[in-house]
């Protein structure tokens, strides 16, 4: 068996985005320019949306969705308990108040029934599309109406994912996609906003760069220019733009390595008695295959610990998506009361989950190795 370390993630980076990032630090012009734009285009064309907007980060593009459409203090935004802390987040720093919802036990997803039972207004839904599985959008969208909410989908993880014949993004208002570098493209850091809203569209570029009545190119005369609405500096630079770019002419070939891998990893997990797996297929949603969500036993039969233990003792990288749901971490506990207990869902998963890696830097025979170590480690951790 090969001794070389498989990282649960890994930037795949060539010489396009080498040299498209010497040309952008070459000409000078490290914001502002055409690059960004350039970027938007090609990347809401991919997703489907009328229109995409850059960011420095996912987060940032939630939050500057949120603070564009007014969300503020007083009103309440349902969020899932189960997601990376920074969807819930982004509600508190615009002054909202987060609702949280738990997970359905067969996709990690925003339970649709929970969702339902929610007493009381609601401003907005942030449906997370948890490892890139597409959550209930029907539902969702049917609360949404009956409460008179907009949807901002949270996308950090479902570049290509889909719901019927829809893409991720384009399922709500808006939707707002990560490049951490370890995601399914990356920018080095960055994100996007996409939406078919032009009107929204034209406010974030706006509210992303302070709020200046005229952007760069728009100015007749160089530093004049006028605010009459509040911004934030939430801009990609150039550099980050023409990475993303480049990575776009790879992505036909990152997706269809991630669904081999995907495949290649599930078929040798499947077999493994009292693990639970989240399926890449559920109703009309189609995943798009960020990693496998491995689950033990709910009765603590298996260690997580000493299954990790032996993934690394075989050089297997492995992440944990995530370490608690949100409303039981000390900030939100203390806020708003939240006890153990309330999201017993969520709470399974934070104890009993492994990510497994089935990204593009993994060939067929490393997925099949990812899971043999896996169904090693497994039996050794048995109590």
């Amino acid at each position: 068996m090969s001794d070389t370390p498989i990282p649960f993630g890994k930037p795949q980076l060539d010489a396009d985005a080498f040299d498209a990032v010497r040309s952008v630090l070459e000409s000078g012009m490290l914001v502002h320019g055409t690059v960004t734009p350039a970027f938007e285009a090609a990347f809401a064309q991919r997703i489907g949306a009328a229109e995409a907007v850059a960011v420095s980060s996912c987060t940032a593009g939630l939050h500057l969705t949120l603070f564009t459409r007014n969300i503020g203090p007083g009103d309440r935004v349902a969020v899932p308990a189960m997601t990376h802390v920074a969807t819930a987040h982004s509600v508190e720093l615009v002054g909202a108040q987060p609702v949280f919802i738990d997970v359905d036990p067969a996709t990690g997803n925003m339970d649709p029934a929970a969702l339902e039972a929610v007493d009381g207004p609601l401003a907005a839904i942030m449906p997370v599309h948890y490892l890139g599985l597409p959550c209930d959008m029907d539902r969702i969208h049917a609360v949404a109406q009956a409460k008179g909410a907009f949807v901002l989908e949270d996308c950090a993880l479902a570049v290509d994912a889909t719901w019927g014949d829809q893409k991720a993004g384009t399922l709500g208002l808006a939707g707002s996609f990560s490049f951490y570098p370890v995601k399914h493209m990356t920018s080095i850091e960055g994100g996007m906003v996409t939406t078919n809203d032009p009107a929204l569209a034209h406010d974030l570029r706006r509210r992303r760069a302070f709020g200046y009545n005229r952007a760069l190119g728009e100015r007749t005369r160089p530093g004049l220019y006028d605010v009459d609405i509040l911004g934030m500096n939430y801009r990609m630079s150039e550099v980050e733009a023409a990475v993303g770019l480049a990575q776009i002419a790879h992505l036909d070939h990152f997706m269809a390595d991630r669904s081999r891998n995907d495949a290649a990893l599930r078929a040798i997990l499947s077999r493994i008695d009292g693990l639970t797996l989240f399926p890449d297929r559920h109703g009309k949603a189609t995943s798009s295959h960020y990693c496998i969500n491995a689950v033990l036993p709910r009765d603590g039969s298996v260690s997580r610990d000493r299954v990790v233990d032996g993934l690394n003792a075989r050089k297997i990288g492995s992440s944990v998506h995530y370490p608690g749901p949100v409303p039981l971490f000390t900030y939100y506990s203390q806020k708003y009361g939240y006890k153990a207990g309330q999201f017993p869902v969520a709470e399974w998963l934070a104890d009993q989950t492994i990510s497994l890696p089935v990204g593009p830097h993994l060939t067929k025979g490393d997925a099949e190795r990812v899971g043999n170590a896996f169904q090693e480690a497994y039996s050794e951790a048995l109590r």
